[in-house]
């Protein structure tokens, strides 16, 4: 997938992914040029750019609807270590 030029806002961030993934296939198959390598590096950055953007817009939303209790995720806890946590706390497993 070649969005050269393409809005990137107009792309669901599972394309941007994709996008990214074919990128790096391309850079790390080893057969194109030097020139060809900079064009995808700064593709890549764009695609980048925005797919971290999108992914930090949907955080504060979540956080937003959540008020603030998914802060813990972040840090790399994960939803079943939460909810075994909870269960815990009423004496269940």
């Amino acid at each position: 997938m070649t969005v050269r030029g393409e809005d990137l806002g107009a792309l669901s961030f599972e394309e941007l992914l994709e996008a990214l993934e074919a990128i790096t296939r391309q850079m790390a198959a080893g057969d194109i040029g030097i020139e060809a390598v900079a064009d995808l590096y700064e593709e890549a950055g764009r695609l980048h750019a925005e797919a971290s953007d999108r992914l930090d817009r949907v955080r504060r939303r979540i956080e937003g609807l959540a008020g603030g209790e998914i802060e813990g995720l972040a840090d790399g806890d994960d939803v079943a270590a939460g909810a075994k946590g909870q269960a815990e706390g009423r004496g269940q497993e």
